[in-house]
């Protein structure tokens, strides 16, 4: 049985198209309608809006939703700039702006995670609710960023289908949730005139330097003042349950939860259960 990003999406109304966001081209995919809460979907490291297709025919009754290729990821642009958490974080702030909403609630994995922190902490009037998604941002582990740094260069330097294959199941506890048509999605992206370059620019935040200067502190953390809920897994390979539970203890009135049997992309791996988890903290 071949499994498609497709078949995830035959049922669901959707667009996908591009913004302009203060000259970057900025893509998404997006269901539900304006009248609806806005709901911003941000991927990970070296991501891309399809991250988010198993969620968003569901996130789609409830919510205007749009799962977004941040700055220098997928199909939007890649400036020459640097690719810190602010960089990122402006960039959604600017595509809030085009979208015209004020606030949202904003929903990330891993670095998506990490610049949803961000956001709730520096602009929390344009935060409604905030999801943390095994989220970077607290821990700063010397072989997980080496990992990341190693699997991503071999797979941007070389987008070739063994080296892009590899990028996706180090997400993954089950690697045989990684499908034809997830490795050529982003092989093709990979495969862009200047990817490997930027790339490079992105993992920055695997230098110790420049990660630690971008990291969350205890105090940021606890002024977060949006309902949070941090959402962790069994199995994530970048940082571990207790390390979730901390980032959980330090935000006020926050949620924890964690999901079983998944790595570091738990809407894809259990996309049911991550839904109803999801959906019922948003509306809750």
């Amino acid at each position: 049985m071949h499994e498609s990003i497709w078949s995830d999406l035959v049922e669901v109304e959707f667009n996908q198209g591009y913004l302009d966001v203060g000259g970057i081209k900025t893509r998404y995919i997006r269901t539900g309608t304006e009248d609806l809460p806005a709901l911003i979907f941000l991927h990970g490291t070296s991501g891309h809006a399809e991250a988010y297709s198993r969620n968003m025919g569901a996130h789609g009754k409830h919510f205007d939703t749009w799962a977004i290729d941040m700055i220098g990821h997928g199909w939007s642009d890649f400036p020459d700039t640097t690719y810190e958490i602010p960089t990122y974080a402006e960039h959604i702030l600017r595509t809030m702006d085009v979208m015209g909403r004020e606030k949202a609630h904003i929903s990330g994995e891993s670095l998506g995670g990490w610049v949803a922190t961000y956001l709730a902490v520096h602009h929390p009037d344009r935060v409604d609710k905030v999801v943390l998604n095994t989220a970077g941002g607290w821990v700063a582990n010397p072989e997980v960023m080496a990992r990341i740094k190693t699997v991503s260069n071999a797979a941007a330097d070389d987008p070739s289908w063994e080296t892009v294959k590899a990028r996706i199941e180090f997400l993954m506890y089950d690697t045989s949730m990684v499908h034809d048509d997830l490795v050529e999605c982003r092989r093709r992206i990979f495969n862009r005139p200047g990817y490997s370059e930027v790339t490079r620019s992105i993992l920055c935040l695997q230098e110790m330097e420049i990660r630690k200067r971008n990291l969350i502190t205890k105090e940021q953390y606890g002024s977060i003042s949006s309902p949070a809920l941090v959402l962790w897994t069994s199995h994530d390979p970048t940082a571990t349950v207790a390390q979730g539970n901390e980032i959980a203890s330090m935000i006020p009135g926050s949620e924890f939860v964690v999901m079983d049997k998944c790595g570091h992309w738990p809407q894809w791996e259990n996309p049911d259960e991550f839904n109803r988890i999801h959906i019922d903290f948003l509306k809750g």
